[in-house]
């Protein structure tokens, strides 16, 4: 079963819109082929067309469908919170990217920037986020700094009209490809961990900016460490005030857990051209389907994914409403995330030594390892498990907060690690 709310006569009117200049947008024939549900018009449009997702991100980032809810004057629609959602199903159903490379830059940059940036700045950076002429990734998490990210000891010293950076990041999302990065520094030791942060803009490929990629048991590196030395950053680059960089960084986390929640970073959902349909794929996954405790499981997994459904429904509901999102993120970036990992351990337990030994070109066992294996970040990436568990614990269900004993403490004289 599909969950689908109905649209009122507004909304419907917007998704006729859409589905309007999708057909102006895309290659000749591209979007009868999807209508129609002709497979082989569609690869031949895609190929000859010679369509590419980067060519289609400026195409679309143009339009204003990339980011309908940033003000017009900024390249958004000034729109309103339930376009979103049907953007993104027109866009899945043609086959066409969901996110793009830029996640970072649209979903976490931007709002940040639109919200605590100056005006320059905003005139400098939006537009080339829309259009993904400038990737962005987020210079947050150290080596000792994840879950207690306000703990950071990358330092930004202030030297005249510059800052100069010491220091190192982790775990940085396609840093190797980006332009610009997110970076929260601490300029001030002497105060509390909270209050010594300043929120910077990075050029990527400034002096004294060392990218180092990691290799991943997928064999892909999307993660990199990131290293400083002697970097220097205009003032011009300081998103907000000296030492308010914890109000903006926060702005950046709510809108990772708003656009990771319950979202799969596949590469169809980021470089779209092919059909995607994730339950037939993983059902495609699992041999010995007529076993009935198999068939069980995957029943089961079923069920479970319609909860998930539902309450991204609900989630959705309440924006096509006009209300702002709930706690729904973090509970259903812990739930998707938990269940990635249950549904591709099943998988490949299911496929028993097919599961680590093949025939060469065996793409669904290829997909099926690499699913499994990359499904083990998701509790991690975008918030771990435990923390959002903890905000879960105090915002919704009103628990006390854990025990802070370096409350009130300068960040100079904390312990860390």
């Amino acid at each position: 079963m599909r969950w689908k709310i109905e649209d009122n006569p507004e909304q419907a009117a917007f998704r006729a819109e859409v589905v309007a200049w999708l057909w102006e947008a895309l290659p000749d024939g591209w979007a009868k082929a999807v209508e129609t549900g002709d497979d082989e018009a569609f690869d031949h449009t895609k190929t000859s067309s010679k369509w590419d997702f980067m060519s289609w991100m400026a195409t679309i980032g143009k339009s204003g469908y990339a980011a309908p809810l940033w003000p017009k004057e900024y390249g958004g629609l000034s729109g309103q919170p339930w376009m979103q959602p049907i953007i993104r199903e027109e866009l899945a159903r043609y086959r066409l990217p969901t996110f793009g490379i830029n996640l970072l830059g649209v979903g976490l940059a931007a709002p940040t920037i639109i919200e605590h940036g100056s005006d320059a700045q905003k005139e400098r950076y939006l537009a080339k986020i829309l259009t993904g002429e400038e990737i962005w990734c987020q210079l947050f998490s150290e080596p000792g700094s994840g879950s207690d990210l306000a703990s950071l000891s990358t330092r930004a010293v202030a030297d005249g009209d510059e800052w100069v950076v010491n220091g190192q990041k982790v775990w940085t999302t396609l840093a190797q490809f980006a332009h610009y990065g997110m970076l929260l520094a601490r300029t001030n030791p002497d105060v509390p961990k909270h209050e010594g942060l300043t929120y910077f803009i990075l050029d990527m490929h400034a002096p004294g900016v060392e990218v180092r990629p990691l290799k991943q048991m997928t064999g892909s590196s999307e993660f990199n460490e990131v290293f400083f030395n002697d970097v220097r950053i205009p003032d011009s680059a300081r998103v907000g005030a000296v030492g308010d960089g914890w109000r903006c960084a926060r702005t950046t986390l709510m809108n990772e857990r708003t656009t990771l929640a319950g979202i799969s970073l596949d590469p169809v959902s980021i470089f779209g051209g092919t059909r995607k349909d994730p339950w037939t794929t993983f059902v495609d996954s699992i041999p010995n389907r007529q076993d009935p405790i198999i068939r069980q499981r995957i029943a089961q997994f079923y069920i479970e994914q319609e909860v998930k459904e539902i309450t991204a429904f609900r989630a959705n509901s309440a924006r096509m409403r006009g209300q702002q999102p709930g706690p729904e993120g973090a509970v259903n970036k812990v739930f998707n995330a938990e269940f990635n990992q249950r549904r591709s351990a099943f998988a490949m337990n299911a496929a028993g030594i097919g599961s680590v030994a093949w025939d060469k070109g065996s793409h669904l066992a290829e997909s099926r390892a690499t699913t499994f294996l990359r499904a083990r970040a998701n509790t991690i990436e975008g918030g771990t498990s435990e923390v959002l568990r903890n905000q879960i614990a105090e915002r919704i269900l009103g628990l006390s907060r854990d025990v802070e004993v370096d409350k009130g403490s300068s960040w100079a004289d904390t312990r860390r690690n």
